[in-house]
């Protein structure tokens, strides 16, 4: 069985959610509490949270499956960092230095399906 916590991407997507809810959530408005508030919280949890589930799955094809569900986060917590700058609700150094860190976890991402995807598949 993988051992989540020891992937590289796993690691940096979840500083990543500990860096949204300590540093992003924080500054944004009330109002947004129950709207844009819990989409980004939902959807930068989802990336390290999706990435130990496909851990826990027996084969490769279903590992990578996860990943690419946590790609998907990973490009929605994307926009909902763009939308928030637009709104003025974070600013620009914020927003670079989130988006500087969403930008490392989609290669780690990719880089770690496309070596999966390679793999020859284990006969059973």
């Amino acid at each position: 069985m993988r051992n989540y916590k020891n992937y590289e991407v796993w690691q940096c997507a979840h500083e990543f959610a500990v860096f949204v809810y300590k540093e992003i959530v924080p500054v944004l408005p009330k109002s947004e509490q129950y709207e844009l508030c819990s989409q980004l919280r939902r959807a930068a949890s989802s990336i390290p949270m999706n990435i130990a589930e496909g851990c826990g799955r027996y084969s490769e094809t279903e590992f990578a499956r996860f990943l690419d569900i946590s790609l998907g986060s990973a490009h929605e917590t994307e926009y909902c960092l763009l939308l928030l700058k637009d709104l003025g609700y974070i600013d620009s150094s914020l927003f670079e230095r989130a988006t500087n860190k969403i930008a490392v976890i989609k290669s780690k991402l990719i880089n770690l399906i496309k070596t999966i995807r390679k793999a020859p598949i284990k006969p059973k």
